[in-house]
């Protein structure tokens, strides 16, 4: 059985951020595990039509690892060439074993290791291990009555058929969140008919993209220039917490005003405009960036079902709406998003004396700074519960998480220790703090249900404040909050 220093699990952004700084420490003996057989997470998973970044490229990166991107808000294709160029200069490839589902890793009391069993068979041992599989990557498809009795293709647009040729046919779409707002325009103008089936709409702003002039790509190779510019990004992106969080009329006077004329600017149609236009706060839900969006609403081979036209059941030859109609269908794509709360890790995880980690999340998931959980000692969360953002860059809290996730292992080390654990009341206090400041917040009091929810009520995806907070917090490395757990002398 091999064994290694850290077993980090996934390969995206996540993976690619633990691995380069435990490479930075001097860490070697690390080995990544992907379950897909390839590497790159996200955005080599999702490669439906149209998919792109919704936060500005330059800010959506890596810190130390700039890129000569295109255009404001990278494409699909870019990032997918971002994500390689960043495995391929570490050398990450060699350090990952792809086609390696988890199946289980459970803390040996004993031997004070992790023991990773993976679904061929391979087991593994590892003093730390890093979770870095993402909130967004077990896709969700609804339990439609009848879901399993259609004759035509079916996939859901995290593993979008790219030999399923579309053009002409009947097609269906279920969701009209971020995945689908991008696909309706990229494949509209191809299908024969497109029907949109939205359970709720989302607010939708105009997206600010533009291609960049090559002068413009040569100057932003300039060190200073682009971190001016990045910074320029970030700080813009952060004072969106001020409506988010303290100013409902923020929202209300700016960000919805703007919402509703960018309704009534791409929309004619009363009974349309009707239909895409929200009766929650705007930031409750996701909002979604799109210039394509509604034009793609208002063309004559695309109809949108509202929930009163919704799903009443799926059968053999498409769907039947609760209005009655009969909508025969080539294919079904879902756009049904992920479990990114109940689900954050999904395979089992036990701890000291075989504890569940289901078990102590059977409430609601929880964790001290979304990383560490109390008697699962040397395991580390990545993109965890009350992590996610919804105003600037997910890459960079995934990097501030690395300033207390390498510390902890730093810490080990130096005292030359078995295990670090977060001790129970500061997991307690961290996430009584949270879920008290997520009281003030737009997702808490917006009016809308959503996926930053959990199936508790508790708001578990996001955190409830400005991501330099979070920076903040986690660079402060709290030694009284822990246990550093020393060998036993024989």
């Amino acid at each position: 059985m091999q064994q290694h220093q850290v077993i980090i699990i996934g390969s995206g952004f996540g993976g690619q951020c633990a691995a380069i700084n435990l490479k930075k420490r001097g860490i070697e003996d690390f080995l990544i595990l992907e379950r897909r057989d390839f590497m790159g997470g996200t955005w080599c998973q999702n490669a439906y039509p149209g998919a792109a970044v919704d936060v500005q490229s330059l800010l959506y990166s890596i810190e130390s690892e700039p890129y000569d991107w295109s255009q404001m808000f990278a494409e699909g294709d870019e990032l997918q060439r971002y994500t390689q160029h960043v495995i391929e200069k570490h050398g990450l490839r060699e350090k990952t074993r792809v086609r390696s589902n988890v199946r289980q890793i459970s803390w040996l009391d004993d031997r004070r290791l992790w023991h990773v069993q993976i679904d061929d068979g391979a087991e593994y041992l590892a003093k730390f291990v890093i979770n870095a599989s993402g909130p967004l990557s077990t896709p969700v498809i609804p339990n439609f009555k009848g879901r399993d009795t259609f004759e035509g293709v079916t996939f859901h647009t995290n593993a979008w058929d790219q030999s399923y040729d579309y053009k002409g046919k009947r097609v269906a779409i279920i969701g009209s969140g971020a995945s689908a707002a991008q696909v309706i325009p990229a494949i509209a103008p191809d299908v024969g008919h497109l029907h949109v089936f939205q359970r709720s709409p989302h607010w939708v702003l105009p997206r600010p993209d533009r291609v960049f002039k090559p002068w413009q790509r040569a100057l932003l190779k300039i060190n200073p220039i682009r971190k001016l510019a990045r910074s320029a990004i970030y700080w813009g992106l952060e004072s969106r917490v001020v409506g988010f969080k303290y100013s409902e009329f923020a929202l209300k006077q700016i960000a919805e005003r703007e919402a509703r004329h960018h309704i009534r600017r791409q929309i004619k149609d009363p009974e349309l405009r009707k239909k895409v236009t929200p009766d929650f706060t705007i930031g409750c839900k996701r909002i979604i960036l799109s210039n394509t969006l509604y034009p793609a609403y208002c063309r004559s081979n695309v109809t949108l079902h509202d929930k009163a036209d919704g799903i009443a059941e799926i059968n053999s030859n498409g769907i039947q709406t609760l209005g009655g109609t009969q909508v025969d269908l080539d294919c079904i794509v879902y756009s049904t998003g992920y479990d990114a709360t109940d689900g954050v890790i999904s395979y089992p995880v036990l701890g000291r004396a075989g504890k569940k980690l289901a078990d102590v999340w059977a409430e609601f998931p929880r964790a001290y700074l979304g990383t560490s959980v109390p008697d699962f000692p040397n395991l580390f969360i990545v993109t965890g519960p009350n992590t996610g953002i919804g105003h600037t860059s997910a890459i960079f809290v995934i990097e501030a998480q690395m300033h207390y996730i390498m510390r902890a292992i730093a810490e080990v080390q130096k005292q030359g220790a078995t295990h670090i654990e977060v001790k129970p009341h500061a997991e307690a206090r961290h996430t009584t703090h949270i879920h008290s400041e997520m009281e003030k917040t737009v997702w808490k009091k917006g009016g809308c249900s959503s996926w930053y929810k959990s199936k508790s009520g508790h708001v578990v995806a996001m955190f409830p404040g400005f991501s330099y907070t979070y920076l903040r917090m986690a660079k402060n490395f709290r030694h009284a909050d822990h246990v550093i757990a020393n060998p036993v002398t024989p």
